[in-house]
């Protein structure tokens, strides 16, 4: 059946919050609007990456503030959170007129979904990384993983992560940003540490004086040089130009980032961020596929960084493109034929 034609209305919600999400829309939603109209529902004040698609809802939503040591600014976080605001947005998000919610780790549309009892289909990592198959660093994060956890309840879940370990859990989305790029490497190292200040990571690689370091830089609009580390101002492509020319890439540990230099044949070193259970189950998993992680940048681990950079090794994973047969998945699953609509149309007397 033709989707499309059935009117099958859909949300699409995505989490604002880190650059991850919104990269990986790119591709999700031209597959969404093959089957319908498509609404798109952004909430999060963290992002740094545009859309080349129509966003319906912008909304505040509920962000976690990245600090410029290491890890999340928790006073920031509750200093700029808005609750008044965020259940306003809740309670006047009319989902009922979706006949379909697929929900990337946004709070507004599953709560929204919650107060309603209307199903909210997850398509996030978020809920890969809480699976029982996913791996989990050694020590606990009890209330890291409660707010994972609660933060988007969600009625049926689809994710993704670095291995496909379940029937519901998939390979990363590569967009085709990444997938169209022809791999080199020019010798230099690219850096995304949003979590750490210019100051922090110029002097901690400047003690690499043979290394060449890339980093996009979060916290100044200003590009400059420090030695042997070049501070670039965030831009999408730039970022996936120089990571595509790299030797590897060296980030905080998200997902998107890693799974697109190992896609891409590079050494990859993760530092997650402090604080965050989720970075923390994404590096467990990162190492697993090979890479090199550390709980900080300090000198302590200054050891490890000099071996990644002499001896760490390439990772190439072949992540193939099955965003289409996904997406097809959750429409057979989860979305309304177009008989049942006409039947319910009838009965309500339209």
């Amino acid at each position: 059946m033709d989707r499309k034609q059935a009117g099958v209305k859909i949300l699409f919600a995505i989490q604002g919050t880190g650059n991850g999400h919104l990269s990986r829309a790119r591709d999700v939603y031209p597959e969404l609007a093959k089957y319908g109209d498509v609404d798109v529902l952004i909430s999060g004040i963290q992002a740094d990456v545009d859309v080349p698609f129509p966003v319906k809802h912008k909304l505040y939503g509920m962000s976690f503030i990245f600090g410029k040591k290491g890890g999340v600014d928790l006073w920031e976080t509750v200093r700029r959170s808005n609750l008044p605001r965020l259940i306003r947005d809740i309670r006047s998000l009319r989902v009922a007129q979706y006949d379909l919610v697929i929900n990337d780790f946004e709070p507004v549309s599953s709560w929204a979904c919650k107060l309603a009892k209307k199903p909210c289909i997850s398509l996030s990592h978020q809920c890969a990384v809480l699976h029982k198959n996913a791996p989990k660093p050694t020590s606990t994060d009890p209330m890291g993983k409660f707010i994972l956890m609660r933060y988007a309840p969600v009625t049926a879940e689809y994710g993704f992560h670095f291995k496909a370990f379940a029937d519901n859990i998939f390979t990363p989305v590569i967009r085709n940003e990444i997938r169209d790029l022809v791999p080199e490497d020019n010798g230099h190292y690219t850096v995304y540490l949003p979590a750490y200040d210019d100051a922090t990571i110029v002097k901690h690689l400047s003690q690499f004086p043979n290394a060449r370091w890339e980093v996009f830089s979060k916290h100044n609009k200003e590009a400059f040089t420090a030695g042997n580390v070049s501070i670039c101002k965030i831009n999408n492509r730039a970022f996936i130009e120089s990571m595509a020319a790299s030797t590897g890439l060296l980030c905080g540990a998200g997902f998107e980032g890693p799974a697109e230099a190992m896609y891409l044949g590079k050494k990859v070193l993760v530092i997650p961020m402090q604080t965050q259970y989720e970075q923390h189950c994404n590096a467990a998993g990162a190492a697993a596929m090979g890479a090199t992680v550390i709980n900080s940048l300090h000198e302590k681990h200054y050891g490890v960084i000099r071996q990644w950079l002499a001896e760490g090794a390439y990772i190439k994973v072949d992540y193939p493109d099955i965003t289409a047969d996904i997406i097809a998945k959750i429409m057979q699953q989860h979305a309304p034929s177009h008989k049942q609509k006409t039947k319910k149309a009838v009965g309500a007397g339209v």
